[in-house]
């Protein structure tokens, strides 16, 4: 018999996934309980959580998401509400989307950067239930509707069907609302299960299963979004956009142990001597032999020369340019003087503007089903319109503008030349209102402008 805590192959196969993802994104002690280091031989269990506990992370993960992040968010969506403009309801959400708070913007934001981490994440719209014959009563008694966020580890199950018209619909979605443990061994926890044609709610104590309550579903759909970093060819399953950093940072995250054990024991030698000889290790240390203690058992001490320290610091910054490359970052997180041509730095900002255009479209088409499913607990029609950036513009600009200065520099004598080059400039530096006015008062200069910079 099927139990309420039973959860989707699929969920079984990408569990350990989900959760290495996000001690990776989170990093300090999370990322330490997870115990990724690799045990040494003959290590007990003292030795290795201390060795634990002397290894820092370098988190990779967490600034490249915020990176993507902050591109993406640059500019705030555009939203024309059509049907739902001027509804009392819609400020409400824009202000507190979740009744906890959130503005609708800080949700979507939080959605779009816990997809990066998980994958995917699953957004649902709902209303609480009311006995309100109007709108106006519904408002003056607090109830509108409000959006949730699930990560991938509090959705159990889900099944999709193919519908009459050859569209895949959600038809099953099991979710973890809450999970409350009273001691050790006793752990409660509240599952909502929708179909299109109900919700019920349970409540699991152990293994005990009691259903809490069941109400019909006003929808005739399940009111879920399935918001995905990137889309895979396994339906409710996304990939992570620190799927292969998070394996990259375990990998330095080795390498920083071995340099830490390296430093510590080139330092600190390891002292060989018997059991009866009377000595301690440190700086001034004496050590005390007996008389009659065989020459072939003195003490002497084991030190490695260190010379690997610098072996293992070149392969942590291959592995640091590897990430750089894996997420299109050169460009945007190099801490040193860049040595890439002009063209290679052009096309890495161009791969990076594609992932980030694509990202924009996946957040647009799941923002657009969200609101259809507020329109339909409003009970007007869904014809609301968003549009995300589609172009971001990723420039060097230092580096454009130290090219340009060069072109007036050179001494070319061509009017033509130093008017598009000052154009070039006035586009780097001045906004829309402003570009148009420099756009004109460089044609008018005419030939002065040469007369200022190629004489």
């Amino acid at each position: 018999m099927a139990k309420i805590t039973d959860t989707h192959a699929d969920y079984k196969a990408n569990q350990d996934r989900w959760e290495f993802y996000l001690r990776s994104y989170l990093g300090g002690n999370d990322y330490q309980d997870g115990f990724y280091l690799t045990r040494y031989i003959n290590e007990d269990k003292d030795a290795y959580n201390r060795r634990i506990s002397l290894t820092p992370i370098d988190n990779h993960c967490r600034p490249i998401v915020h990176i993507y992040s902050s591109f993406l968010w640059r500019v705030p969506p555009v939203r024309v509400l059509n049907s739902l403009e001027g509804n009392p309801a819609v400020s409400e959400i824009m202000k507190d989307a979740d009744l906890e708070g959130m503005s609708f913007d800080a949700f979507m934001r939080q959605a779009q950067q816990w997809a990066s981490v998980y994958g995917h994440v699953w957004l649902m719209a709902d209303m609480p239930r009311s006995n309100a014959r109007t709108r106006a009563e519904e408002l003056e008694q607090g109830l509108r509707p409000y959006v949730n966020l699930y990560t991938p580890e509090n959705v159990f199950d889900w099944k999709y069907e193919r519908s009459a018209s050859g569209r895949y619909v959600l038809s099953y979605l099991k979710t973890r609302e809450s999970i409350h443990r009273k001691s050790e061994t006793e752990v409660e926890a509240t599952f909502r299960i929708w179909t299109p044609e109900s919700v019920e709610v349970w409540m699991v104590e152990n293994d005990k299963e009691t259903k809490l309550d069941e109400m019909p579903n006003p929808l005739g759909r399940i009111p879920a979004v399935f918001l995905p970093a990137a889309r895979t060819n396994i339906r409710g399953v996304g990939s992570s956009d620190i799927a292969d950093v998070a394996y990259m940072q375990k990998a330095i995250y080795e390498e920083l142990s071995e340099i830490e054990q390296l430093i510590r024991i080139t330092n600190h030698p390891t002292l060989v001597k018997t059991h009866s000889t009377d000595a301690h290790a440190g700086a001034g240390a004496i050590i005390n032999m007996d008389d009659d203690l065989d020459g072939g058992l003195k003490p002497y001490q084991l030190q490695p020369d260190g010379s690997n320290l610098d072996a293992v610091r070149a392969a942590i910054a291959d592995k640091v340019e590897s990430i750089n490359r894996m997420a299109h970052m050169g460009a945007v997180r190099g801490t040193k003087e860049l040595t890439q041509s002009g063209v290679a730095m052009q096309t890495e900002f161009q791969m990076l503007s594609a992932k980030l255009s694509e990202k924009a479209d996946i957040l647009e088409l799941a923002e657009e089903q969200l609101w259809g499913f507020i329109c339909q607990l409003l009970g007007v029609t869904p014809d609301v319109e968003i549009y995300y950036a589609d172009s971001f513009d990723l420039r060097d600009y230092p580096a454009e503008l130290q090219l340009l200065q060069g072109i007036k520099a050179s001494g070319v004598r061509s009017p033509t030349l130093q008017r598009e080059v000052d154009k070039k400039i006035a586009d780097l530096v001045l906004d829309d209102e402003d570009l148009a006015r420099a756009y004109n008062e460089i044609d008018s200069a005419g030939t002065t402008v040469l007369g200022q910079f190629g004489e």
